[in-house]
């Protein structure tokens, strides 16, 4: 049985199509340390813009519901056609860029983040 990544390797990338290390961007995980992976730069690019588009730059900052429900009205439908998959990438880049200090997350319940 092949392992995951020996799938994405016969897939040759999400579409079949082999991809360029130009065309994917390497994230990070500020829960997990030291963990990374390749994601498609279109659409990190895209989701980046929407959430730091919707983060307020200081405390109060928006719950993941709120941030979840905000992010959709700002990405290119051609990329997310219906909002598709925008809760995964939403958490992916919120994610990385907690773990690259761009935003912030405050230590309240629910957790709210913010841009840094």
């Amino acid at each position: 049985m092949k392992g995951n990544g020996d799938r994405k390797k016969a897939r040759g990338g999400v579409s079949g199509v082999k991809r360029g290390a130009a065309d994917r961007v390497t994230v990070r995980n500020v829960n997990v340390p030291g963990y990374e992976t390749r994601i498609d730069r279109r659409k990190y690019e895209a989701m980046k813009k929407a959430l730091l588009n919707v983060l307020p730059r200081k405390a109060p900052g928006l719950t993941q519901v709120e941030m979840l429900g905000a992010v959709p009205a700002h990405l290119p439908a051609e990329l997310f056609p219906g909002g598709a998959k925008a809760g995964w990438w939403a958490k992916t880049v919120q994610l990385d860029l907690e773990a690259k200090g761009e935003i912030g997350r405050e230590k309240t319940k629910p957790l709210r983040w913010h841009r840094a």
